[in-house]
């Protein structure tokens, strides 16, 4: 693993000297188990809901807030017991199918600027994401949850959270992020954001909102590895990388 050093990149908006990575859809290719497991609960309760749903209401957010808008959509609650039941079942799904995205791996092991985590998951989803990706290792010490704060995303005081452990100021943060809810918090925050696009639920057909503006779009890890590199964020691609991250189950 590389040793961290601070490094300057220069930008449109100013120097970024610390980057802030997403967990579900940029780190680990999660959303699509999230999405499976919830709408086979959710008909089960008889409050069925569509893929175009779960990415307005539940993607992106803490479960409080998805369960806030759950209530208003429909006009009553879940039950009591839905979140740890929820929790449970999509904690065995991802112990069996959750893959890391594919490149990460690499991507992580070239940093050469600071870098954390900031995560709408709880602590529990987090380590279990972490350890059956085999990212834990690049994440100890580094990451904030949502349920470190009293606003989740789309308020920015995750990120902040984040940006404060690291001792960076958040205009010379960059954050790298999938969810509509996550690029408004990046923003609300005063940090730089670019949009990730190598989930399957994206390649699904999510979209962000014509209106939210990101400054770069990112395809894939490989994209972003590249941009990195001459950025000066990472060390440049290496050949060996794909065989490792293959072994990783990308």
């Amino acid at each position: 693993m590389s040793v961290m050093r601070e490094t300057k990149v220069v930008g449109a908006d100013g120097p970024v000297t610390h980057v802030i990575f997403d967990c579900d859809g940029v780190l680990v290719d999660s959303e699509g188990l999230s999405a499976g497991v919830l709408m086979g609960m959710m008909a089960e309760i008889g409050l069925p809901i569509t893929a175009e749903i779960f990415r307005t209401d539940f993607l992106g957010r803490s479960f409080a807030s998805a369960a806030t808008r759950v209530l208003t959509r429909f006009g009553r609650p879940m039950p009591d017991d839905f979140q740890e039941r929820y929790r449970s079942r999509l904690l065995d799904r991802m112990r069996a199918d959750l893959r890391p995205m594919a490149g990460v791996h690499a991507v992580l092991d070239s940093m050469t600027m600071p870098y954390c985590l900031a995560t709408s998951s709880s602590p529990q989803r987090l380590a279990v994401s972490l350890e059956v990706t085999g990212l834990e290792p690049f994440f100890r010490g580094r990451c904030s949850t949502a349920s470190e704060v009293t606003n989740g995303k789309p308020a920015p005081d995750l990120f902040l959270l984040a940006a404060g452990r690291m001792g960076a100021a958040p205009e010379n943060c960059l954050v790298i992020e999938d969810s509509e809810m996550g690029v408004v918090a990046a923003r609300a925050a005063g940090m730089r954001v670019w949009h990730f696009r190598g989930g399957v639920h994206v390649k699904a057909g999510y979209e962000l909102p014509p209106s939210l503006a990101v400054e770069r779009s990112i395809a894939d890890m490989s994209e972003l590895h590249h941009v990195f590199a001459r950025a000066g964020i990472c060390t440049a691609p290496r050949v060996a990388d794909a065989g490792r991250e293959k072994a990783h189950g990308a």
